[in-house]
């Protein structure tokens, strides 16, 4: 809007100009406060409204402190002096499958490459700091094999200062625990990839392979009963929804995913997955005395392309720019259905005193085709009937995880 001189020497014209300067901002607020969007904080138009949405919600949260900044937005560079926290030989916990160097893997770029916010510097992930961080602390990762790839990421980036007593982990155990005597921190694995009670299915007849039987609206005690003291919870699930599935919800089959029985109804993945979390959270939020931040990690997007573990094609070398990344399908239902939940979880949470926090991963984890096991998470007599596009090797980019979480704890650290 102009203004010209006359109408400020004019008494009548210049209270006209003070009244419309008073209501433009309220009539550009009105409509964004009607539409949930904050008028002081308007994102760029290029990613989807409901990403903008969800990043509005938790900027307030995870990227205030220090240097106000969304670590979630940004892009890979190159990064020469990778691997620049450890090897595949550093003596720490890396299960085989994820140990690409060690079995094989011909090229090392995928580990010179940095994660680098659009609007700020990540810092390198430091042990110390971490270690004082979480000192008379304890973390408990819950979930399924991605979690476990955080977790054994995240013992080797702590080697270089601290290594835990000897506790042997057992990868189909219940719980792993990881004691570390300097700093009085422990360091849990609960293994519960779908989070809700289940069973190994049994149908009449059935002769689908790997077929499980979920109970929607009942968590999986295993692990609800064991995190109540722990002042970090990791929550790191979703794979697990997208094999055969039969859901039962009070007591009655409700609906199945790839079951192949025409006489049950056919609900997706997502249907499942969002019922899992829901439980999930609403299980959390019950726990008597339970005061831990609950942290949700962030769906890791798949690169198996339309094919399978059999077909599947990583076998790129390189991270993808923004401008060549298209964003799977299903990996970006998956990641708006637990973001939807979170959000929800968040505001009851709220309620009780709890904290909820999402370390977000996707869009950084969606530009990474090259940093998968793909063939070489295997011996050479099973590397062609394997193309693991799923898990990450180590080291690799899911170090970067770690780098995050580093980052959410001394936001946690100010606000406390």
């Amino acid at each position: 809007m102009k203004v010209h001189v006359s109408e400020i020497r004019n008494a009548k014209g210049f209270r006209k100009v003070v009244l419309l300067l008073i209501i433009s901002p309220l009539l550009i607020a009105i409509p964004l406060y009607v539409l949930n969007i904050s008028p002081f904080s308007l994102y760029s138009p290029e990613l989807s409204p409901v990403y903008h949405s969800m990043t509005a919600d938790v900027s307030n949260r995870v990227s205030v402190k220090p240097k106000s900044c969304d670590i979630s937005k940004g892009k890979w560079v190159p990064y020469a002096k990778g691997p620049y926290y450890y090897t595949n030989s550093t003596r720490c916990v890396v299960d085989d499958r994820q140990n690409c160097m060690r079995l094989g893997r011909p090229d090392a770029g995928f580990m010179k490459w940095r994660w680098k916010p659009d609007q700020c510097e990540l810092s390198h992930f430091d042990a110390k700091e971490f270690l004082e961080l979480v000192r008379g602390k304890s973390m408990a990762f819950v979930g399924d094999s991605v979690g476990r790839n955080q977790v054994e990421s995240l013992m080797c980036l702590l080697a270089n200062v601290a290594h835990p007593v000897d506790d042997a982990p057992s990868l189909e155990g219940l719980i792993s625990r990881w004691f570390y005597s300097n700093y009085n921190f422990t360091l849990g694995l609960v293994w519960s990839p779908n989070l809700v009670k289940s069973s190994i299915g049994n149908r009449n007849g059935s002769s689908v392979v790997g077929l499980f039987n979920l109970y929607l609206d009942k968590v999986d005690e295993g692990w609800t009963s064991k995190i109540k003291d722990f002042d970090y919870l990791i929550i790191s699930v979703g794979h697990w929804f997208s094999r055969p599935l039969i859901y039962h919800e009070k007591g009655k089959v409700i609906g199945c995913h790839m079951c192949q029985d025409a006489n049950i109804l056919t609900l997706s993945r997502y249907y499942g997955y969002r019922k899992a979390l829901r439980t999930a959270f609403k299980a959390i939020s019950g726990i008597p005395n339970f005061k831990g931040v609950t942290i949700l990690r962030a769906f890791s997007p798949t690169h198996f392309g339309s094919d399978d573990w059999v077909r599947g094609n990583c076998s790129r070398t390189t991270p993808f720019g923004k401008e060549e990344m298209v964003m799977d399908a299903n990996n970006l239902e998956y990641y708006l259905t637990q973001v939807d939940e979170f959000r929800t979880a968040e505001r009851e949470g709220r309620k009780r005193g709890l904290r909820f926090m999402l370390l977000d991963v996707f869009e950084a984890m969606g530009m990474r085709p090259d940093g998968h096991p793909y063939h070489y998470g295997h011996p050479q007599n099973k590397r062609e009937a394997i193309a693991d596009c799923l898990h990450w090797c180590l080291p690799g980019p899911i170090d970067s995880w770690n780098e995050f979480l580093l980052h959410m704890l001394k936001v946690e650290a100010q606000r406390d």
